[in-house]
């Protein structure tokens, strides 16, 4: 899992990409393509 300053342009990368807050955190999850897994904060 990365950790990155924006998600915006990251939720862009894959049609599967979605945004989830959990806990603070903002979170790219893809179930499809689990390689863009991001965490933001």
């Amino acid at each position: 899992m990365k950790i990155v300053n924006s998600l915006k342009t990251l939720k862009n990368r894959h049609k599967d990409c979605r945004l989830i807050r959990r806990r603070g955190r903002v979170y790219v999850i893809n179930k499809t393509n689990p390689r863009y897994k991001v965490r933001q904060g």
